[in-house]
């Protein structure tokens, strides 16, 4: 649903309307430009997205506007903020303006605070720019304003005993403490839970509505910037490709990046993969049955039960410490249930011996989520795929490199790329060496640990449909752990919901997504970016 206050883009902006204005914007390290003759506008009240890849510009755009460079960093054109040329301000002069006038919201709230101090006292800083006698009480009534349910507690608290959820509510409060006209958002959910972050967009709509600020929000997905913004700029490779109205530019997007972006997003096609999907419904591949374990006083995974059909896919969804990353860790072996049974083309997991484990392992591989950091970097592509044929010893050496070579055209990529090492790929094609690893054993069953996650959303659309096409080739069975509940609508034949380590309702995803029995799962389908009304 989109905001309340949603404002349209076609009434005359006069000098006392436009809070932010970027003219020419350019920016460069050294003899590298990287952000290219931007030009936007932003009024008093109103939300406008910047929008992008990996590379597009967004954050050095951002960093440019609050006069936070890197060392080496050049920015040249205008930026004005309230008929204010803010880049030809002395950064004395300028200093007043960050924090109290121009508000920022970083990414990661873990790294944005101190881990040695209490939150109260990292307040109390942020305090002392106002001219108040009572610090503590203007920070609880602004934790307390962005709700967090015990501000008291919260203000005695070091960072690393509150959540992700929290820290970031304690950065919004703090944000939000000298009441700033404007504030910079920084990609500030990507780090949470679909859940959560639905609550801290939802609480930056009802601050701007409530305080009147104007909010720049940085953002790579693409729903939410539909959702939650009244114009977007929509940049590649630090140039502008399209700005406008929100709606415009997603209903009716002029340039070719644009309709790309728009309909390689879930959540806005819901029918984008819709052809490449298996019909499923073979013979039982995996069975779980009355899994659980315990790690001290804490139940893990708690009576968890679920089926698996041969060439289907399931996903496991919900929000971190469900319960997700034990189960699949049980499901490989790499840990013991307390309790119940696992078994995999009928051959029970759960209580082997190493070397009996191995055999099962060569049937049942795994993709980990993150491209970045699975591939040892001083590896070549040839050996990352042929190392499991060389652990398991299968088949010559010939035969290993035909394998390796048939591995790496099963997900699209050239033989070219053999002798390259993962930092010369991008990150798309460290996702594919990853899938071909697990491929050249000629698994039944491949666990995918958020495989997409870390990726474009282009990128991400690339690899699902490799995943597609693979299954359909090859009948490959998948177990899909993921947070895009869009994504997992459009991949999965079935669907288990956990929380909290218990199985909250289970079946086919049709069913679970179209008529949720239970609340919590309705709220993690409620969370679901909506799209432009």
């Amino acid at each position: 649903m989109a905001p309340q206050n949603r404002l349209t883009l076609e009434r005359p902006s006069t000098a006392t309307d436009t809070l932010l204005r970027v003219e020419g914007l350019s920016v460069a390290y050294g003899n590298h430009q990287v952000v290219h003759d931007v030009s936007f506008g932003l009024r008093r009240g109103e939300s406008l997205a910047l929008i992008g890849e990996s590379g597009s510009g967004k954050s050095t755009i951002a960093r440019a506007v609050l006069r936070l460079l890197p060392q080496g960093g050049r920015a040249r054109g205008v930026v004005e903020y309230a008929g204010q040329d803010v880049l030809s301000l002395s950064e004395r002069r300028f200093r007043p303006l960050r924090g109290r006038a121009i508000g920022f919201v970083p990414q990661d709230p873990a790294n944005a605070l101190n881990p040695v101090r209490t939150v109260g006292a990292q307040a109390n800083e942020a305090a002392a720019l106002l001219d108040v006698r009572d610090r503590k009480e203007l920070v609880l009534e602004k934790f307390a304003q962005v709700g967090l349910d015990d501000p008291v507690r919260v203000y005695d608290s070091y960072p690393h005993q509150l959540s992700g959820g929290m820290l970031q509510r304690v950065l919004i409060g703090l944000t939000v403490l000298p009441r700033p006209a404007l504030i910079v958002a920084d990609e500030p959910t990507s780090a949470l839970d679909v859940t959560i972050q639905k609550r801290i967009l939802d609480l930056l709509t009802r601050l701007q509505r409530e305080l009147e600020i104007s909010l720049v929000l940085i953002t790579h997905d693409l729903a939410i910037a539909a959702e939650r913004a009244d114009s977007l700029v929509v940049l590649k490779d630090g140039a502008v490709q399209e700005a406008g109205d929100t709606a415009t530019v997603f209903t009716a997007p002029e340039s070719s990046y644009a309709r790309q972006l728009h309909a390689d997003v879930p959540a806005l096609n819901p029918g984008r993969y819709q052809h490449l999907r298996t019909a499923g419904g073979g013979e039982p591949k995996i069975e779980v049955t009355g899994l659980t374990k315990t790690f001290g006083t804490v139940t893990a995974v708690d009576d968890v039960s679920f089926t698996v059909a041969a060439g289907t896919t399931h996903a496991l969804v919900g929000e971190s410490g469900s319960g997700k990353t034990t189960t699949i860790r049980l499901l490989l072996g790499l840990e013991k249930p307390d309790a119940g049974s696992i078994t995999v083309a009928g051959e029970e997991v759960a209580g082997r011996s190493h070397a009996s484990l191995r055999t099962i392992r060569r049937h049942l591989q795994l993709v980990y989520q993150n491209p970045f950091t699975s591939l040892d970097p001083t590896w070549k592509v040839s050996r990352l795929v042929r190392e499991p044929l060389d652990r398991y010893g299968v088949g010559s050496h010939q035969e290993r490199v035909s394998r390796v070579r048939e591995a790496l055209d099963s997900v699209g990529l050239s033989e070219d790329l053999l002798s390259h090492r993962p930092t010369a790929l991008s990150g798309g094609q460290r996702q594919r060496v990853a899938l071909a690893r697990s491929l050249v054993l000629r698994p039944d069953v491949i666990v995918l640990d958020e495989p997409t996650s870390a990726l474009d959303v282009s990128v991400q659309a690339g690899i699902v449909e490799v995943l597609l096409s693979l299954q359909a080739s090859f009948g490959l069975t998948y177990v899909f752990v993921s947070h895009d509940l869009a994504l997992v609508r459009q991949l999965a034949h079935t669907v288990s919901v956990m929380h909290k380590g218990s199985l909250v309702e289970s079946g086919p995803v049709t069913s679970i997504f179209d008529d949720p029995q239970q609340p919590y799962t309705r709220a993690l389908l409620h969370s679901i970016p909506a799209g432009v009304s």
